[in-house]
């Protein structure tokens, strides 16, 4: 499931917004989102050790100042309100660039 698929009201980011982990502090920015977590079993036991609700939304995110994209439970985040940008190899294969704070798409909305 891709953003797209996602209800817009039950969501609190879209892709391009800047966002920060509340428990380990690195920001970053949303690329996608699922309505409810989509990746294994085995990555839930093994890597979601706070156990995040799987029946809410889950984000795509790439990680400031790495070459990380890292899947965070909507809980896990809240909103970055610095307005720096986020430095990362892959940006430019979803964004064209920054306006009013948040990242623009690379591809034109339907």
């Amino acid at each position: 499931m891709s953003s797209s698929d996602v209800d817009i009201y039950s969501a609190l980011f879209s892709p391009g917004e800047l966002v920060s982990h509340r428990l380990f502090g690195y920001r970053g920015v949303v690329v996608d989102v699922d309505a409810e977590f989509s990746l294994s079993e085995e990555w839930y036991e093994s890597v979601a050790k706070s156990r995040p609700p799987k029946d809410e939304p889950w984000y795509h995110v790439l990680v400031h100042g790495s070459e990380q994209a890292t899947y965070v439970a909507e809980r896990n985040l809240e909103p970055d309100t610095t307005g720096r940008p986020v430095l990362h190899p892959m940006l430019g294969m979803y964004f064209r660039g920054m306006e009013d704070g948040r990242y623009v798409s690379e591809s034109p909305a339907n």
